[in-house]
């Protein structure tokens, strides 16, 4: 029987030429676009699992605190690279959906730490869960040399980007 054939092993060294690799670099754009509007769409599937009026900058914040606790505000516009006046109206929305609350900083009197409802937790734990266990469904069928392989690849895209 022949050995399984890993699609993710790295290629002979060898130069490609331009006409080539412009080819090979245009089907990888075709699938990063491909892959930006699902991630977009999974984002707004996300928020509205959570809550039908969560708009994707809210899901953001609570991804965020899911993350980090309780946060300020500006550090929040800051993490996020949105302005303080766009955070502070998505803090605002969040509160009314009862997905966050305020609390005084500890550490600073006069600021106010946005955390997470015990519900909102909830709702983004499950949420959580749900999409792992998709993205584990959808690579149940790959080699793990291939999921290892993958994973190489990504990290050493990301290490990259500016």
């Amino acid at each position: 029987m022949a050995a399984a054939v890993d699609p993710f092993a790295a290629a002979e060294p060898a130069m490609a030429d331009a006409t080539v690799m412009a080819g090979l670099v245009g089907e990888v754009e075709k699938q990063f676009a491909t892959m930006f509007i699902n991630a977009r769409n999974s984002i707004r599937a996300r928020a509205a699992a959570i809550h039908p009026e969560l708009p994707p900058m809210g899901f953001k914040v609570l991804t965020t605190l899911a993350n980090s606790g309780p946060r300020q505000q500006g550090c929040l516009a800051e993490s996020l690279e949105v302005d303080k006046a766009m955070m502070s109206r998505t803090i605002k929305q969040l509160d009314q959906l009862g997905l966050v609350e305020r609390s005084t900083d500890p550490s600073d009197g006069r600021a106010q730490l946005v955390s997470m409802t015990v519900e909102a937790r909830a709702r983004f734990d499950a949420n959580l869960a749900n999409t792992r266990r998709v993205l584990h469904d959808r690579l149940a069928d790959w080699e793990p040399g291939e999921v290892r392989r993958f994973s190489e690849l990504l990290a050493k895209l990301n290490e990259s980007t500016i």
